[in-house]
C-alpha cells in the first residue's frame, strides 16, 4: 500500500466531512433563527401598543431605579400599553412586576446565556431566545416607545441600536426616553460636545432622546408624541408589514 497516496486521501475526506458538518450547523442555525421570528410574531402580533423598557440586570430591588422602573411600568400598563422587558432580573424584573400589576400584558423576551439567566416570575407572556439578533429585532419591531433605565454594555448596545435604526430611517420613529438624568448626563454631554462638533452625528439627532425622571411625565411624553404625530404627520403603523423594518 502506498502510504503517500492514502494519507492525503484520508485528509481530504476528513476535510470534506468537516465542511459538510459546518454547512449543516449553519443551516440549522438559520432554521432556529427563523423559528424564533415565527414564534415571536405569533405571540406578539396582537400585543400592541407596547413599550420596551431596557436596563441593568444587576440593580437590586432596593435600588431607587428598580422602584422607579416598577412605577413607570405600572402607569404604562394601566394606560393600556403592554410592557416588554428582557425577562431577567434587575430592571427587567421591575418592569415586568409593574406591568403584571397593571391592566396590560407583561412580556419577557428571555435570552439563553452560558451562565443561565433565570426568568422573573412576573411575565404574562414569556418567550425564550437563543440569538441576541432575533431578540433585538423583536424588541424594536414591537415597540411603540422605548424607555431606557441605567445599565451597562447590554443596555448601551440596545440604546445605540434603536438610535441607529431611527437615525438611518431603517425603523419607524418612536419616542426614546432616558430615565435617570444624573446617570445619563455624562453620555449626553459627550454626544453634544464631541460627536456633534466632529460631524459624527447631526445636531438634530440629539432630539431623538429626552430625559425624564417622573413616571407620570414618562407616560405623558409617550402619549404626547403620538398626539403630535396624529396632528402633523401620519399615525404610527399598525400592521405587522408596516411595523417591520429593513435589515
Amino acid at each position: 500500500m502506498n502510504k503517500r497516496k492514502v494519507i492525503p486521501s484520508l485528509r481530504s475526506l476528513a476535510d470534506q466531512e468537516r465542511a459538510t458538518a459546518k454547512k449543516a450547523r449553519a443551516s440549522w442555525q438559520m432554521f432556529t433563527i427563523m423559528a424564533e421570528f415565527i414564534e415571536a410574531t405569533e405571540y406578539l402580533s396582537e400585543i400592541r401598543p407596547a413599550v420596551s423598557i431596557y436596563g441593568s440586570a444587576r440593580l437590586k430591588p432596593n435600588s431607587p431605579y428598580y422602584k422607579l422602573a416598577t412605577q413607570i411600568a405600572r402607569k404604562l400598563s394601566d394606560a393600556g400599553f403592554a410592557v416588554i422587558s428582557g425577562g431577567g432580573p434587575g430592571i427587567m424584573e421591575a418592569a415586568n412586576k409593574g406591568a403584571h400589576a397593571g391592566k396590560a400584558p407583561s412580556v419577557g423576551l428571555n435570552i439563553e446565556l452560558p451562565h443561565e439567566q433565570s426568568g422573573n416570575q412576573w411575565q404574562d407572556i414569556s418567550l425564550r431566545f437563543r440569538h441576541f439578533f432575533t431578540r433585538k429585532v423583536t424588541f424594536v419591531k414591537n415597540s411603540d416607545a422605548v424607555i431606557v433605565m441605567p445599565g451597562g454594555f447590554g443596555t448601551l448596545d440596545e440604546l445605540a441600536e434603536v438610535l441607529t435604526l431611527i437615525q438611518t430611517k431603517k425603523s419607524r420613529h418612536v419616542p426614546i426616553i432616558l430615565v435617570g438624568g444624573e446617570f445619563w448626563k455624562g453620555l449626553l454631554a459627550w454626544f453634544k460636545d464631541s460627536l456633534v462638533p466632529m460631524g459624527l452625528i447631526n445636531p438634530d439627532d440629539m432630539n431623538l432622546m429626552q430625559v425624564i425622571d417622573e413616571p407620570e411625565q414618562v407616560l405623558e411624553a409617550v402619549l404626547a408624541f403620538y398626539e403630535d404625530r396624529d396632528e402633523g404627520e401620519q399615525p404610527p403603523a399598525k400592521s405587522d408589514e408596516d411595523r417591520m423594518f429593513y435589515l
